[in-house]
């Protein structure tokens, strides 16, 4: 069967019910998780996630006034504690600055707001997408390495990293809102660790056979 990018949502949120994904009871958690799941495991990004919440309950301030070896010893469980660490405080810092409101944040930048994010450190593509979808409220598509499985297994080619997706979904058509967009990356994501370990297993899905087109 063809699918267009909203039928393939649609018939996933059927199959698969509502993920209400990203699991988080702030927007500064999600912050903070979007740091630490970079390169890792969900496992490892949670248990730095928990020490995290026990030293400041996701408080930012107290992250960006903690000393840089104490965070560091708290993001050490997701790896790349130096790096993370770092990145967690200028983004916090950031965030900070313009009074942890995002609603504010999307006014004052508007469509230069994914460039601003990407400055800075430790933020990606990946992550400044994230941020885009979750914490900014934009339809934002997250070309992670489950969604471009998946797009592949349903016909779409050359999907070789991050941008070659990224680019051909800088931001989800309509009738996608944002909340579609949260919810569709989290079902990407949920099927993804049901059918891709191994990929073979897609072939036993209920998307097996269907071919998606981008238009």
């Amino acid at each position: 069967m063809q699918l267009t990018l909203y039928n393939l949502y649609q018939k996933m949120l059927t199959h698969m019910g509502a993920t209400n994904w990203w699991p988080a009871d702030s927007k500064q958690q999600i912050i903070i998780e979007a740091i630490l799941i970079q390169n890792t495991t969900e496992l490892n990004a949670t248990r730095a996630s928990q020490l995290i919440k026990t030293a400041s309950n996701y408080d930012l301030q107290v992250l960006v006034n903690m000393p840089k070896e104490n965070l560091e010893e708290l993001v050490r469980p997701a790896g790349f504690m130096k790096n993370k660490s770092k990145a967690i405080q200028e983004v916090a810092s950031w965030y900070l600055a313009h009074n942890e409101n995002p609603t504010k944040i999307v006014q004052q930048y508007g469509s230069s707001l994914r460039k601003v994010l990407l400055s800075l450190h430790g933020v990606g593509p990946e992550t400044a997408d994230v941020l885009m979808a979750y914490i900014f409220d934009q339809p934002q598509f997250i070309a992670d390495k489950y969604a471009r499985t998946l797009f592949t297994q349903l016909g779409i080619n050359d999907l070789t990293d991050y941008k070659s997706l990224a680019i051909l979904l800088a931001e989800l058509p309509q009738p996608f809102t944002f909340a579609d967009a949260q919810e569709f990356h989290g079902l990407i994501d949920e099927f993804g660790k049901q059918y891709f370990h191994p990929v073979e297993d897609f072939q036993k899905s209920f998307l097996a056979g269907d071919q998606l087109i981008l238009k």
